[in-house]
């Protein structure tokens, strides 16, 4: 089967394409940098070079394709997320459109369900938006909850400073979390198991804790006694002008964190009275993986 993965280059789509390459599949991959997919191209991908910005490169990426991976990536270089999620989603539903391709597994993210009240998460809201105006398109969206790697950037200020935390994440509140591998996992199944579920959006999530077992449970890993701190905008602000972060950014993920704390990205979620299977790794496996990282 011929399929075309856009992202190639992450921490998603790379063992993806891997495990795609193993089973048999002829996989293509798109990125903006040759060296980036090198590792991919050696295994025997195809690289597609070229930005998802430019339809025309769309298009032409997507010819031939049985099946299209599609997903956003976070455009720190533009101040408008949800324009940009736009631009994308249009581009993908014109590219599939145009070469008539009969199925599209798409990554996308809890939250996902509003398109307003919700900030630059709404970008991805917009993509899932696009795609549903195809016809004759099996789509099936793959919402991912929280990535247990967006804790990784956390490591250098709690090496300064000794606190993890954020502008959300209440002691005991719970959070829906996800590993990579988990969702590379799972989207292989969606691209080539037939009967994978595509009626309804469908949920990539590894575990369920709250903010404080994360912190518990990283700090026992790297010898520390943590607890989740909660710091309100102003102070993240603060500590993201410090760091050097543009204006646009820290407005962007102060956004971010407000929807967090206010449990809208995760209400669809925790209101189904049937959810997927959760996933193999769970936060005491990450907090080992995390620990490798602190102590390298």
């Amino acid at each position: 089967m011929k399929i075309t993965l856009t992202g190639a280059s992450g921490n998603i789509t790379k063992p993806l394409a891997e495990k795609l390459l193993k089973a048999g599949h002829q996989v293509f991959v798109i990125g903006r940098n040759e060296e980036n997919l090198k590792s991919l191209s050696d295994i025997g991908a195809i690289a597609l070079i070229g930005n998802i910005e430019d339809e025309k490169f769309v298009i032409e990426a997507f010819k031939d394709a049985e099946v299209v991976y599609t997903m956003l990536p976070a455009p720190y270089h533009r101040a408008d997320w949800v324009t940009y999620g736009e631009l994308i989603g249009e581009n993908y539903r014109k590219a599939i459109a145009s070469n008539s391709i009969k199925k599209v597994v798409n990554l996308s993210t809890y939250g996902a369900h509003k398109l307003e009240g919700i900030g630059a998460i709404n970008s991805i809201g917009q993509l899932e938006k696009s795609l549903n105006k195809l016809n004759d398109t099996e789509v099936i969206h793959l919402r991912a909850g929280y990535f247990y790697s967006n804790l990784v950037r956390q490591i250098d200020t709690l090496k300064a400073t000794g606190i993890l935390g954020a502008n959300y994440g209440s002691a005991d509140g719970k959070m829906i979390f996800v590993h990579t591998q988990d969702i590379a996992d799972v989207t292989f199944e969606a691209i080539t198991n037939s009967s994978f579920p595509s009626k309804d959006p469908y949920y990539v999530v590894s575990d369920i804790r709250s903010w404080n077992e994360v912190a518990e449970l990283i700090g026992q890993a790297i010898g520390k006694e943590l607890n989740w701190t909660v710091f309100t905008d102003d102070q993240f602000e603060a500590g993201g002008k410090q760091a050097g972060f543009p204006d646009f950014m820290i407005a962007i993920l102060i956004e971010i964190g407000q929807g967090i704390a206010s449990s809208k990205f995760t209400e669809h979620y925790f209101s189904l009275n049937k959810k997927p299977s959760l996933g193999k790794t769970k936060l005491e496996d990450f907090a080992k993986e995390f620990a490798l990282v602190y102590n390298s």
